[in-house]
């Protein structure tokens, strides 16, 4: 499983990467694609996924008759990133620089000094005359936002790195500059007759790996959050299907920057998706609601995990440690209550899965996660919970390998075992 996840996570450097892996995983899977402009024929019992402006993913099984509830496993595909700009190209003394605007919330400073990619996705005018997205990844030629040595700035060890948004973090591709550079690079790999767009990112080069003298870390960019949107896979691909509980993983883009969006969990998409599902079986509004209040929503995300070297940032009572299992996060930001976590507890304990709960300090606020926001948009009662996870938001994130491992046992279980209503096991 631990090298099937490293895979993943060396195939998704962007959402739009992310997105391909996981439509072409549950293809492989035997899950058929749907397309929202078409007209749905379901088959009881049979798998489906469908995608929006490719960086958006739900994927579903239906029971083998009527739903009567619905297991939704909630992840996200996007991450904090240097999305590049839309005329990029600049050069001062002959440098060539590509611009960058923030997207998210990354820690800037790791961005430096690294070998750098560009990834993402370009619309272009094909040959015939057709609109044609491609998802590309360029690596052949690294790029690089280099740091400023210390002995220019000689108190940097002691206040801090400070990275200006807009001066600081172009990336340099070369010292002989030239126009159109960004467009020749793509001509190189790919066949187009205009440019139109492009939704591009720099990523990192380096790929993920297994640390520690076990192999019991991995670190990798995107932990957060392809650790949950593998194991939401994983989950819906491998657990049996249930007699009238509907199965369904949903894989969003732009929480990073907020959800709300066309293709983030603001957005109306699961509400859309569960209402034409009921309209294959025959089910009226009535039953539409019952539906809802009987489910339960899984919003997986990655947590902070108890770090040595700053201890004063965690509450002592409430941390959470990498190698000790998923968590459930507890916070005003969060969607879990005692009602939801409670399910997941009893879960957790009858198939031995080790869990850990998380409340972050009072005077320190935790980041928010699409919990919430479904939980107050769907009507579906909604936990929190995730893997603890070290330098979240760093271009170089790590976890505990036995973490995702018990990640995905847990959704896999939640998704085959009875959690708010027993008798209809």
């Amino acid at each position: 499983m631990l090298e099937n996840f490293v895979n993943f996570l060396n195939r998704s450097p962007t959402v739009y990467a992310a997105a391909r892996e996981i439509t072409t995983r549950l293809a492989e899977a035997d899950f058929a694609p749907l397309t929202e402009g078409e007209k749905w024929k379901l088959e009881l019992g049979k798998g489906y996924f469908v995608t929006r402006e490719d960086s958006l993913v739900a994927a579903f099984r239906l029971p083998k008759k009527a739903p009567s509830s619905v297991v939704l496993l909630a992840s996200h595909i996007d991450s904090p990133a240097l999305k590049i700009k839309p005329h990029p190209e600049l050069s001062s003394h002959g440098i060539g620089q590509l611009g960058t605007e923030v997207y998210g919330g990354p820690l800037l400073h790791t961005w430096l000094d690294r070998d750098l990619a560009v990834s993402g996705r370009i619309v272009v005018l094909d040959h015939n005359g057709q609109c044609e997205s491609k998802i590309i990844h360029l690596d052949d030629y690294p790029v690089i936002i280099p740091g400023l040595a210390i002995h220019l700035d000689r108190s940097v060890n002691d206040k801090g790195i400070l990275v200006h948004k807009q001066d600081h973090l172009k990336a340099i591709f070369s010292i002989r500059s030239k126009e159109k550079h960004l467009e020749d690079w793509l001509r190189k790999h790919h066949s187009f007759n205009k440019l139109l767009s492009f939704d591009l990112f720099l990523v990192p080069v380096e790929k993920a790996a297994f640390l520690g003298f076990e192999d019991e870390l991995i670190a990798s960019y995107r932990m957060d959050n392809l650790t949950s949107a593998f194991a939401s896979l994983d989950a819906l691909v491998k657990a049996s299907p249930r007699s009238n509980t509907l199965q369904m993983s949903i894989f969003w883009d732009h929480e990073e920057i907020g959800s709300k969006t066309y293709a983030g969990a603001e957005s109306l998409f699961v509400n859309q998706i569960l209402e034409r599902i009921c309209m294959q079986f025959k089910m009226d509004r009535e039953d539409y609601y019952r539906l809802k209040s009987r489910s339960l929503c899984l919003s997986c995300d990655v947590g902070h995990g108890f770090h040595p070297g700053y201890a004063d940032k965690y509450d002592p009572q409430n941390a959470t440690l990498l190698g000790k299992g998923p968590s459930l996060k507890f916070s005003a930001r969060y969607a879990t209550n005692g009602a939801t976590a409670a399910p997941l507890v009893r879960l957790a304990e009858q198939q031995k899965i080790p869990l850990q709960t998380f409340a972050s300090r009072s005077d320190i606020s935790s980041g928010g996660t699409v919990g919430a926001i479904m939980a107050a948009n769907l009507g579906i009662p909604t936990v929190d919970l995730g893997i603890p996870c070290w330098a979240m938001h760093s271009i170089r994130e790590t976890i505990s390998a036995q973490d995702e491992i018990s990640l995905c046992n847990l959704l896999k279980a939640a998704l085959e075992e009875p959690l708010i209503h027993p008798e209809e096991a």
